[in-house]
């Protein structure tokens, strides 16, 4: 079997065609750029060395020995460090490298002998980075887990001292950045190399034209990073370096030796789970904070929300404390939820924070040296539930700074050198306080942070108060980089007088132009009853209305994947709103959130006798919602506001599905930890700060299908029902400066068909090289590769396979495109005719999506990747009388062809089913896909296979059989291929009666005692969850190598055939 893969491995490498060698072109470029342009040692192409590791023991010791370590300590901190990076035993991947990273950051903390001092150990010279020993290795096949099967052979690895600190996947520059994402999270897998990546800091996939996508472990593909640097005298790449590629630039940003140092000794954080590292916008934030902080200057970080505001404050505070001696830092919040999130990120950087309980504990710790790092709140409380006005405000600001100074100490001089961070200084009230503050702490210095842009009244005063900005990352910037989503605003009109029949049908008609004739009946019969519910038609109904009819129609909403927050004008608005919500589809999928607590004292004296006031239809509904949601009686179930609160949000947020709308006040629209949505309908005048932050709601990146966030605006905010030009700086913004808001909102309509346009365009292009006449035969040659004379080349392989992706994302995103505007074809400006010829050729590239995932064998595949499409389909694009195909999605190709002798196949889209050629290369391919994706569970059995399907398809192409006894040959293949085990053609011995015990039998020998070994060493030896565990996989091979010790057999071949066997895991 070893013979046969290496010359497997020769022939691959002897017609290697140039699309690989693009590949290593572009690889060998970036080799030699790390070793000349940024002075890296090269270790060597280890393609074929043995025995690769993410810590190369070797190196580190020798390194080590250099700097004069004793060996008894070397052998200690080495065992140290190989102990936090194994896993196995439950340990997993996130945990393994939190551990390692500590031993990188803080040093291996060991004895040289019983009875002797601890000493510090240092992995890496963090004060002098030209001290280390940076090298990289190109094509470092890995093993996988103990003995995995799975090879893999990432393109650089980037040493440091000989552990294993980066890895970069190249691709050509033809190829997708995200095809290198792809590769490095399923190498990440439990399946592949997962435990290589133990030590790993900066996980990287790049091309020539994107240049560079960075990320750590574990990052998702969406959170991959991209680098921007502005040109200047001490940027990056340094004086000397010639960057020839936008590839190399980023090199010469990330990998310039104290640059890659730098990002992860400063700006690594282990943040709930989660590893993250840092956007260059933290990055030069604190770059420019850290000049401010050396010379005490006071002054305000502006960065927009969602770019990650409390992680630069927590890095910064984490430069200052290891920096600047004596140093202590405060940091002051508003809001509870701050004060919780804040506590919860600086744990990620193994610091505590201490929360001080109130003004007069906040003055003790002060006073005291210890501890270096507090927060402080300044509380602001509404009367009940409602939004706190700006007396409120003022205040909480004067009861705070009065709880400060009243209790002063007589000795009272605040100990240490002092750092006090203001979040979300940009309200009005902080002036006040900061005066008190100043007064109270001369010394200090004083750090603001914001997510909004300052308004034109207070920047004057911001500024004077906190000094200049010392960075900032705007809207625009943010959403150019992908960090948050553009958004799309939509003013709506609710006519109050749809009294008439008539009115209501022309309002569904407009609201369901777009949709095909089936899903309207369905829509109609739903909505008849609807309107019965809501017969008053008052304003709020409408809302409700509209609100409900877009979580039938809008793409975002209806997958049940998308979720909605109404904000109202007050509690009672919210609570009338959320009455009548749950006498329709979305009963108990909605909520408020608000602060209004139903407590008995707020309705003293207000049973009048003549219906409810407006105080008891708030505490009744609010208790009524309780106990419906908890299922206890209304007493029970309002104790539980806080409780219910949590655990709506943590519904919204992870399961939106079954809570599809908040309804709110005030709470929840600003704040760390406020939740993400896709729709925000507001019904309430806001302006400003409020508004900002608001909209900034709907503006996270946090589903792989949510492309924009929706703003629906029922008061006309912007005023721009009446006004043909839509100015988002005007008016609602009126306050701020023009630039400072710029690229915030854009009109739904006018991109909805821009993206319509452009996606258009996309498929065109994408399918413009296929050869005429463009049949599905055609199309299944360009995309899939001609069946039978598909090359061995293993990279044109993926060249198809990397094609049909972009064709399945591609047409995805038109056909969202194109429902989005569906219904609002003419508003949008396309002509009748024009809307026509767009819905037919939308529906024409689908089918051409469904025939080559079918053809492929990619279609089970595909499902993740396009969640909710079928839905979108059905609604809008299908045709009424197209014909209702089987349900492929839970059945391949191949099983139609293997069940009910083949009857299936009739049920197959015309264009293949009516072209012989096109049905014979659907089969051959998928049945080409069952045996590669097969072959590790038995691959002597499926090699056969292999064979015999090329020799039907030789024989259907020289036309030496018939077509109806070629389907009847490759049909009984088929078979085979499905059903190993229904296979007597083979006269297994009555013991090997188990599909691994075939395997085994085939694979070694055909010996049936061995056979019976192997088996039942693997059976009685075998713990649960054994699969990727190096301990217990260790367990089985030990008892394997015991009871084979008298044959010739290869452990690690054995132990590749019995991980594949599903029955023993």
């Amino acid at each position: 079997m070893v013979q046969q893969k290496q010359k497997r491995k020769r022939k691959q490498g002897s017609n290697m065609s140039n699309v690989g060698q693009l590949e290593r072109k572009t690889q060998s470029r970036a080799v030699t750029f790390f070793k000349e342009q940024l002075n890296y040692d090269y270790l060597g192409d280890w393609e074929y060395r043995e025995g690769n590791n993410n810590i190369e023991t070797p190196l580190l010791t020798k390194w080590l020995k250099a700097r004069g370590t004793p060996e008894a300590l070397i052998k200690r901190a080495l065992r140290k460090l190989d102990t936090a990076a194994a896993l196995g035993e439950g340990k997993k991947l996130f945990d393994a490298n939190k551990d390692v990273y500590r031993l990188l950051r803080y040093g291996v903390k060991e004895k040289e002998g019983t009875g002797e001092q601890n000493q510090t150990v240092w992995l890496i010279d963090w004060e002098n980075p030209e001290a280390n020993h940076f090298a990289i290795a190109e094509e470092v096949t890995v093993k996988g887990d103990q003995l995995s099967p799975k090879r893999k052979r990432p393109d650089i690895v980037i040493y440091v001292n000989g552990i294993a600190l980066g890895v970069i996947e190249l691709k050509r520059s033809s190829v997708s950045v995200s095809e290198g994402i792809r590769q490095n999270l399923d190498n990440q897998k439990k399946d592949f190399i997962r435990n290589f990546f133990s030590t790993m800091q900066l996980v990287m996939a790049g091309n020539d034209t994107q240049g560079i996508r960075y990320g750590t472990i574990e990052t998702s593909e969406k959170y991959y990073l991209e680098w921007k640097e502005q040109n200047s005298i001490q940027g990056l790449p340094a004086a000397g370096v010639t960057a020839d590629t936008l590839l190399d630039t980023h090199l010469a940003q990330l990998c310039d030796k104290h640059r890659f140092l730098q990002l992860i000794h400063d700006f690594i954080v282990f943040d709930a789970g989660v590893k993250k590292t840092c956007r260059h916008n933290q990055f030069f934030g604190i770059q420019a904070a850290k000049k401010h902080v050396t010379a005490k200057q006071d002054g305000i970080i502006w960065h927009t929300q969602g770019s990650g505001k409390s992680l630069t404050m927590v890095w910064l505070a984490k430069w200052i404390r290891e920096n600047i001696t004596d140093s202590r830092v405060l940091i002051v919040t508003d809001r509870t939820e701050l004060d919780e999130q804040i506590e919860k990120v600086f744990s990620g950087v193994d610091e505590e924070i201490y929360r001080t309980q109130s003004g007069q504990d906040l003055v003790a710790t002060l006073n005291q040296p210890n501890p270096w790092l507090f927060c402080s709140l300044v509380h602001k409380f509404g009367r009940n539930g409602e939004a706190p006005s700006d007396k409120d405000d003022e205040e909480a600001t004067k009861d705070y700074l009065e709880a400060l100074t009243k209790n002063l100490p007589n000795d009272f001089a605040a100990k240490g050198n002092l750092f006090v961070f203001v979040d979300e200084c940009h309200r009005t009230q902080s002036g006040k306080l900061h005066e008190a503050m100043k007064a109270l702490l001369p010394e200090a210095m004083f750090v603001g942070f914001t997510g909004t842009p300052l308004m034109k009244k207070d920047k004057k005063k911001s500024l004077e108060v906190f000094g200049p900005y010392i960075h900032t990352y705007k809207f625009d910037e943010a959403v150019n980089d992908g960090v948050v989503l553009d958004l799309r605003y939509e003013a709506r009109d609710i006519d109050q007088h749809l009294t008439s029949d008539k009115k209501v049908d022309q309002w569904f008609a407009a609201k369901t132009k777009g949709l095909s004739n089936l899903a309207k009946m369905q829509l109609k019969q739903k909505w008849g009853t609807m309107q019965k519910v809501l017969s008053s038609k008052s304003r709020l109904e409408q809302i409700v209305s509209d609100i409900l009819m877009d979580m039938e129609i809008k793409p975002a909403l209806m997958s049940g994947r998308g979720n909605a927050m109404l904000v109202c004008a007050s509690v009672h608005q919210a609570c009338v709103v959320y009455d009548l919500f749950s006498k329709s589809d979305l009963a108990n999928k909605c909520a408020i959130v608000t602060s209004y607590k139903p407590a008995a004292s707020t309705i003293k004296g207000e049973e009048t006798g003549e219906g409810k006031t407006e105080k008891l239809f708030k505490y009744a509904t609010y208790r009524k919602m309780l106990a419906d949601y908890f299922e206890q009686t209304e007493e029970e179930a309002a104790k539980r506001v806080e409780e219910f609160e949590k655990t709506v949000k943590k519904r919204f947020i992870e399961e939106p599905g079954q809570m599809r709308l908040l309804i709110v006040v005030d709470k929840l629209l600003t704040g760390f930890d406020a939740p993400s949505a896709t729709y925000l309908y507001i019904d309430k005048k806001m302006a400003d700060h409020n508004l900002f932050q608001a909209i900034c709601r709907v503006n996270r990146l946090d589903g792989e299908d949510k492309d924009y966030g929706y703003i629906i605006d029922y008061k006309d905010l912007f005023r721009s029902l009446d006004k043909a030009i839509k100015d988002f700086t005007a008016e609602a913004f009126d306050g701020y400066d023009e630039d400072d808001v710029a690229g915030l909102l854009k009109d739904r309509l006018k991109e909805s068909k821009s993206d319509l346009d452009n996606a258009l365009e996309a498929v065109r292009a994408l399918c413009e090289p296929v050869k005429a006449p463009r049949n599905t035969k055609d199309f299944i040659h360009y995309f899939c590769g001609e069946s039978g004379v598909e090359p061995t080349d293993e990279n044109e392989r993926n060249e198809k396979e990397a094609l049909r992706l972009t064709l399945y994302q591609t047409v995805a995103k038109l056909i969202r495109a194109y429902t989005n505007v569906a219904n609002e074809m003419d508003q949008a400006g396309y002509s009748l005719a024009e809307a026509e010829k767009i819905k037919k050729e939308v529906a024409y590239f689908e089918k051409v999506r469904d025939e080559v995932k079918l053809a492929s064998g990619d279609l089970l595949e595909m499902k993740r990747f396009e969640p909710a499409m079928r839905h979108l389909l059905d609604m809008y694009i299908r045709a009424d009388d197209s014909e209702v195909l089987m349900d492929f999605e839970e059945l391949g190709l191949i099983d139609l062809v293997v069940n009910n002798n083949g009857a299936g196949l009739d049920s197959l889209p015309e264009g293949i089913r009516n072209s012989e050629e096109s049905m014979a290369e659907a089969i051959e391919n998928n049945v080409r896909k069952t045996i590669v994706d097969e072959n590790p569970v038995n691959p002597k059995y499926f090699e056969s296979m292999a064979t015999l399907l090329d020799a039907i398809i030789a024989q259907r192409r020289e036309q030496a059989i018939s077509y109806q006894d070629y389907l009847e040959q490759i049909k009984a293949l088929a078979k085979k291929v499905v059903n190993p085990t229904g296979n007597n053609a083979h006269n297994y011995p009555t013991s090997v009666d188990s599909p691994a015990k075939q395997a085994i039998y085939d694979n070694f020998g055909n010996d049936e005692v061995l056979t019976s070994k192997i088996d039942t060493a693997v059976r009685y030896t075998k713990k649960a969850e054994w699969l990727g565990d190096r301990f217990k996989e260790r367990e089985i091979v030990n008892a394997i190598r015991q009871e084979t010790s008298s044959y010739e057999v290869d452990i690690n071949e054995v132990m590749e055939l019995v991980k594949a066997q599903k029955e023993y895991h």
